[in-house]
């Protein structure tokens, strides 16, 4: 399955048709983590594992630590008091499949890392899901761009379990991977460390438009 889901990337639409057809009766194995929670176009849910623990408000919290400052452990309410930003921007899946127009509000990422007071020697970040699984890694230029959001809401509401709630990252112009889900950790590095896609095929930069040599940059 994972070699099939490379294939995509590194072959274009062959690749992914055939990946679509045998992935199809199981639906669970992409990075992007979504659902066919909108009947025609809409989000498709998968993970890369069997479950996920729900967090309730209560029970979240965000580390954010390594080169930093002052590192600090954040609740859904502590992230809720900071600077709230929203975008409209399309959900790209790196398979084909496009949600347009999603509303999305969170905290800038940037903001996240001002907070916390970045070191001159970090390069990128190496994000954690509370799946205990899925990894990303960005840039610390990419993580700063203003179109990243750490998401509390998408869709006027608050970010669904199935979506990758209760906080999820959205990176508007990359491929859906890179938006991790169920966020748990931010780690400020020395240098970019491939996350679990990637450590099996996919683009580390997955710029929309340049990893699968099919979909139009909408940058």
């Amino acid at each position: 399955m994972l070699a099939l889901g490379a294939a995509g990337v590194a072959f274009g639409g062959r690749g992914e048709q055939a990946a679509e057809g045998l992935l199809a009766p199981i639906r669970r194995g992409d990075p992007t983590g979504l659902t066919d929670l909108v009947p025609v176009g809409g989000f498709r849910y998968y993970t890369v594992v069997d479950s996920v623990q729900k967090l309730g408000p209560a029970d979240y919290r965000l580390r954010v630590h390594g080169l930093v400052d002052q590192a600090r452990t954040l609740s859904l309410a502590d992230l809720g008091r900071m600077r709230q930003t929203t975008l409209v921007r399309d959900f790209q899946c790196v398979t084909g499949w496009r949600v347009g127009n999603v509303r999305w509000s969170g905290v800038l990422l940037r903001d996240l890392l001002d907070a916390v007071g970045v070191q001159p020697a970090a390069r990128a970040l190496t994000l954690r899901s509370f799946d205990g699984s899925y990894t990303e890694s960005l840039t610390l230029a990419q993580a700063t761009r203003p179109d990243v959001l750490v998401a509390l809401r998408m869709l006027d509401a608050p970010v669904t379990h199935d979506h990758g709630g209760p906080v999820r990252l959205y990176v508007a112009p990359m491929y859906g991977y890179k938006s991790i889900k169920w966020l748990g950790e931010i780690e400020a590095v020395a240098a970019v460390e491939p996350g679990y896609w990637e450590r099996r095929g996919y683009d580390v930069d997955g710029w929309i438009g340049r990893s699968n040599g099919r979909d139009d940059d909408p940058v």
